[in-house]
Parts: C-alpha cells; structure tokens; sequence
C-alpha cells in the first residue's frame, strides 16, 4: 500500500505564500482601508528606494503626497469604493520607468501591483509617423511627467512646463490658471524660444486676457475642454489672426509684432474640469500641428491640468492648517527680567501640519513661565488638539498660580475628565528670584518635563550644557495619575535658555543624539548673537528650507532689570 501524503498544515501554507509574495518578481504593495501601507516585498522595495520597516504604518499620502489629487489617488479611492479593479499608468521620475499600477480590492484594503511598461510606451509610434519624431514626441512626455511630479509649488510647476513645451511643440508658450466657477483666466508663466524676445512676448502677456476676444482659441478652449487651433501659418494672414485673438490696439500691436503664424489653445484637466490653459504658439512659415503632436499635447495638459490641481490644493490646505496653527500661537510678553524669543516654521507637507507648540505668559505673582509641547500626530485634528491643550494649560497655570509640576499634573487630569484623547510631551518652566537672588543677579529657573526633549542653556560664557538627559516624566495623556516632578537650575544673568520640539533636531537618515549634537554645536557657535539673531541662524543651520515636521522654539535670554517676585509660599 503507498505511503499517504501528507497534508500541509495551514500554518505551512501560509509561509509558503508569504515567501512567494517577498519573492516575486513584480512589486507588491499592500494598504488597508486607511491607505496605510501593511506590505511591501522585495521588489517593492527596490524600486521605490524604500525599505519597509521605514514606511509601514504610515499612510500613501505621507510617504508620497505628490500622489494626491492625481490619477494614482483616483484609482485607489475608487478601487477602495466600488471593489472594481483598476489599471492606472503612471511615470516614476527616479527611474526613468512607466508602470501599469493594478489596483485591486481585497478585504483589508488595497494590493497594488507593478508592471514596467517603459519598453512599450518607447517603442509606441502611430502608423505612418516618423518614428524620431515619435520618440522624441515621447521623451517629451516623460521628461513633462518627471518634472511635474517633483513639486507642489504652483510657480515653478508651471515655468518648468513652459520651458519644456519650447521649441518642441511651440515657437513661444503661455500657461494660465482658470476658475470654472467665475471664468477667470489668469496667465503664469511665459517663456520664448528667442531670448531676444522674451521682453516683448511679456508685455503682450501683461496686456493678453482682458483683451482675448469671446471666439478666441483660449476662451473656446476653456468653455469647452477641448484643443482649439487657429491659423494657417502664412505671413500675408499674420493681421487676420491677431484680429480673431485679441481686441484692444495695444495688444494687437505688441501681438503682431511677434509675427504668430498659428495658435493651439490646449485645456489642462482635473477631473473633467478646466484647471488652466497652454497657449501654443508657432512663428509664420511653420509648419501646423501634426494630429500626433496635438494629441501628445492634450496628453501633457492632462498631466500638468491634474498637477496643477493638485499644487494649488496643497498651497490651500497648507495656508489653511498654517493660519489655523499660528493663530493659536500668540506673541509672548516682554518682561522687564528677560528677552523672549519664539519661532514657528510648519512643515514642508500640507499633511504633516502637526501639534507643535509654544507659550510664554506672565503669572499672577508676576514670574515668567514659559511652555514648549508637541501633540502627537500629523494632521489638523493635531493641531486642534494643541490648541485645547495649550488653552487648558494656560487657564490652570493663570487661575491656580502654581509650579510647572502641578500646572503638568493639573493639565493630565484636565485631558481625562474632558476625554481629550490624544498624548503630548510638554516642557513647562518658571524663571524666580527672591531679593538675594536678584541682588546677585542669579535666577532660579524651575521646571518639569512631561517626554519632551531637554533644553539646552548658554551659560554667558558661551558655554552650551543640557539640563537634563533624555529621561523625563511620562507623556501627558497616559495616566492622569502619574507623579510630576520637579527640577531647579541657578542661571546668571545673560544666560540663554533654549527649548525646542524635535522637528528641530530629527532627520529621517539621523538618530536624535546626533541631531541634538548638532544643535548644541550650532548654540555654541551663534552663542554671542542677539537673540533673535542667535534663533534664525540656528533654524537656517539646522532646517535648511522648509522642514520635514513642525518646528517650534522658545528662547529666554535673562537680564538684569526691573523686579522678578519670588513666588508666594503655599
């Protein structure tokens, strides 16, 4: 009799699968209902220069937010919703590579898988066409896609398309914005393959939109989404095409003048709406557009319609999640006893808008308490939870008039019996003197720290020290029960105390300690600066542009005048 087979047990099979998965040759990325990323294998990893231990947990668009408002966001909202699969293709910049993104619904979420495609689209070429100017038709769009993808800034995105259309598909370009809902068209960015003529094409820009006519290619083209062209491209007609272009006489000069032969208005699109136009110009004596060349050129628009869109919902959500946040952060006080300094810069993305605070304000025994915070998370419910906390904090600091352990304490309390709901660090310190204090010109400063990281005081020597090491109370929003404590620091007068969130210090390809040296290497260095001075340089040495999280920074430069009160005996 045969041996009997085995079965696999479950567990087997199960391994096997997942070894399958990290080993297959197409990527493979996973995301659950929340677009957060629970799976990448091997060949995911390569090509997206990522490593999985580095982005799992965190959402598609935190790790890639130019994806946001694209052809990519719409196939994954739309798999998400409907459970129907979904092929999207999509240039990747880094590699100079197209892909056909699958997208398909599964129980947990998404699995998206990749397939190159590049060979096919280069080796694309209608029939009939001559197969250089197809390619180079191609290169065009890839080369469109690559620099679109790369920034949320309206402005440069808009240059960079201008630059990339001369003289492949234009003499001279124009690339506006457009309102649907009131019809305004507003041009951004005009560039001429002639440098010589650049002024001229300008000026006529300056004079272009109030004076296009209402059959005009550009008005016709944004009513109705669709390419328009104009022109035969012969001399002798140069002055009927400026005719049916432009009505006032001082655009029709400066436009004749740059001796246009023909005009192809192309609609850029976000989801079926008119977002923007490219105005394509070509001198007399060219030749017109090729079928190919105007589809290449509605193909770009798309892209650049959807990138567009996408900029200016960024630049909108940024504006409003920065308004929202710095109006909550309020100037500080200006003490006899001291100089206050503060600094906020938001992040870099609209989507990591946090919940990084600051505070500085005078108690009713007239000591100086400043406060620095981060509320966990990146996005706006962070912000609104900052600013409950730090309104709760400042009422409990004002009415009970207590010590940075107490006010901490009060705070966690406050967080449990409102169901807050959120965990935060804080650093909260008090500058005191008593008369003996005073005459000798040193200052207690009395603080408690709550997971946030240590501030670094200037002795007035130039000497930059830690105030205490990484550990510290637990976070607020843990246990409301938790014990507060308290440290005390004598400082001279002069002396610079520096607080700071970890935006400061914190890099994707550093650890905190060597984040932390480089601001103690930078305090040393600007330490004989004037304060406000001491605090820009340190934020231009350390974040160099935008940075990657929030930052927020409270400096106290201590002097030696007016009257500081020793805090009343409980």
């Amino acid at each position: 009799m045969p041996d009997r087979v085995r079965a696999p047990h479950p567990l087997e099979d199960a391994q096997r699968a997942a070894r399958w998965a990290w080993s297959a040759a197409h990527p493979l990325l996973c995301m659950d209902d929340d677009f957060r990323w629970v799976y990448l294998n091997r060949a995911a990893e390569e090509m997206l220069g990522l490593r999985g231990e580095d982005v799992l947990g965190r959402s598609q668009w935190e790790v890639h937010p130019l994806t946001l408002g694209t052809d990519v966001e719409r196939a994954y909202r739309h798999a998400l919703a409907t459970g129907e699969p979904v092929d999207v293709e999509q240039y990747y910049p880094p590699h100079d590579r197209w892909y056909r993104m699958a997208v398909r619904r599964v129980p947990a979420g998404l699995d998206v898988e990749f397939h190159d495609i590049t060979a096919e689209r280069r080796d694309l070429a209608p029939d009939g066409s001559d197969d250089a100017r197809a390619r180079e038709l191609l290169d065009l769009l890839t080369e469109t896609a690559a620099a679109l993808s790369t920034t949320l800034d309206v402005g440069e995105g808009v240059r960079r398309l201008a630059r990339l259309m001369v003289p492949r598909l234009a003499d001279w370009v124009v690339v506006s914005s457009y309102e649907p809902d009131s019809g305004a068209l507003q041009d951004l960015a005009v560039v001429h393959g002639q440098p010589a003529q650049q002024e001229s094409v300008e000026q006529y820009v300056r004079n272009r939109v109030p004076s296009l006519l209402p059959g005009s290619p550009a008005l016709r083209a944004t009513t109705t989404g669709r390419v328009v062209t104009l022109g035969d491209g012969r001399a002798e007609h140069v002055g009927s095409l400026v005719d049916r272009l432009v009505r006032t006489p001082d655009a029709r000069r400066q436009l004749a003048a740059l001796r246009p032969g023909s005009v192809a208005a192309v609609p850029l699109l976000a989801g079926g709406r008119t977002v923007g136009l490219l105005s394509l110009f070509r001198d007399v004596d060219r030749p017109l557009w090729t079928e190919q060349e105007l589809r290449v050129a509605a193909d770009i628009a798309v892209r650049a319609g959807s990138a567009l869109d996408n900029a200016q919902l960024f630049t909108s959500q940024r504006q409003l999640a920065e308004g929202l946040q710095r109006s909550l952060l309020t100037d500080p006080p200006e003490p006899d006893h001291s100089e206050i300094v503060v600094r906020y810069l938001p992040a870099a993305q609209a989507a990591r808008v946090g919940g990084d605070w600051y505070d500085a304000f005078i108690q009713p025994a007239r000591t100086t308490m400043v406060v620095i915070g981060d509320v966990a998370g990146h996005d706006t419910a962070a912000a609104a939870a900052m600013g409950q906390l730090r309104s709760l904090l400042r009422g409990i600091a004002v009415y009970s008039d207590a010590g940075p352990a107490e006010v901490l304490g009060g705070l966690d309390r406050a967080m449990d019996v409102l169901a807050v709901g959120t965990l935060a660090t804080a650093a909260v310190a008090r500058f005191e003197q008593d008369d003996d204090e005073r005459a000798r010109g040193v200052t207690r400063m009395r603080w408690s720290n709550a997971g946030h990281p240590p501030p670094l005081a200037i002795d007035p020597d130039g000497t930059v020290r830690a105030l205490a090491g990484w550990r510290s109370d637990l976070l607020l929003g843990v246990d409301p029960a938790a014990p507060r404590t308290e440290t005390v620091t004598r400082l001279d007068r002069d002396a610079t105390v520096f607080f700071y969130t970890d935006g400061l210090i914190e890099r994707r390809d550093t650890d905190l300690d060597t984040g932390l040296a480089r601001l103690e290497g930078a305090l040393r260095e600007f330490a004989s600066l004037p304060l406000a001075e001491l605090c820009d340089a340190v934020v231009e040495r350390l974040v160099d542009g935008r940075p990657e999280d929030d930052v927020a920074l409270v400096a106290v430069r201590l002097r030696d005048r007016g009257q500081v009160l020793d805090p009343p005996s409980t």
